[in-house]
């Protein structure tokens, strides 16, 4: 990052900081950085909530502009965010991994949520907004969300949420920066840090209809066995069965944990 300098919008409480950075993203620079200690309308991939207990955790936004990328590769935008937190949540956890298409995992367990939003403009990305939503201090979780986890209770001590934030901006600008010249590299550290990147694993089926994968037919809640070949620069993840090679688009099929 050259001479970048981030400017952080912290907020009491806000309903969204992904709306609020929307409301001003015209008007903002690149790598305006939007935190809240209570957000009370939180955003997840397809509008899934996120729980957060107040002044606990990481809820944040970050806004990119003039990153290089393509509309058609802005999954690399996706692959940054995600290693950004990969990378700063070594320092302090260990090895965390990334579940497709772009959640956090220790283990088994949730840590970490992130809603990508882009702004098109014509044939070019006019902005994007990164949201993420990092479990920090938060000691336990009252929803009924399967398997949520937070860095205090990996690591049985609490973490200055303002240092996580700043330490996440800064290395998520330093990735973008890179970008498009090392999206091959980028792509290839995030395939090794993919949750279950190797071996055969369980899935369900999500999709409406029935699929074929080649001489296979998977029906609506059907469990099958694949193993990851590769993220495509749409998002769509490549799974191998033991007779043919098949893409699946966000939400047609889950993990079975």
């Amino acid at each position: 990052m050259k001479n970048l300098q981030i400017n952080y919008i912290h907020l009491d409480e806000t309903p969204s900081t992904n709306s609020h950075l929307a409301t001003i993203a015209d008007e903002a620079r690149h790598g305006t950085v939007v935190y809240t200690d209570r957000q009370t309308a939180g955003r997840g991939q397809r509008g899934n909530s996120w729980e957060s207990e107040p002044g606990k955790n990481v809820t944040m936004s970050v806004l990119l502009r003039d990153t290089g990328v393509a509309p058609a590769r802005q999954f690399l935008l996706s692959e940054a965010c995600a290693l950004a937190i990969v990378d700063t949540m070594r320092h302090y956890i260990g090895e965390t991994t990334i579940k497709w298409p772009n959640d956090i995992y220790y283990g088994d367990c949730k840590l970490c949520g992130i809603l990508i939003e882009h702004a098109l403009a014509g044939s070019r990305i006019k902005h994007t907004i990164v949201g993420i939503g990092l479990n920090v201090n938060q000691r336990k979780f009252l929803s009924d969300a399967p398997n949520p986890i937070s860095m205090y209770q990996i690591a049985g001590s609490e973490t200055p949420v303002r240092q996580i934030v700043e330490q996440i901006a800064e290395r998520l600008l330093s990735l973008v920066a890179s970008l498009p010249d090392d999206a091959d590299a980028m792509h290839e550290r995030f395939k090794r840090a993919l949750y279950r990147s190797t071996g055969l694993h369980e899935y369900i089926a999500n999709v409406r209809s029935t699929a074929r994968i080649g001489a296979e037919t998977l029906l609506p809640g059907q469990h099958f066995h694949a193993s990851i070949i590769d993220v495509e620069p749409s998002g769509t993840i490549l799974l191998r069965t033991a007779t043919a090679t098949h893409a699946f688009a966000f939400k047609e099929i889950s993990f079975v944990i």
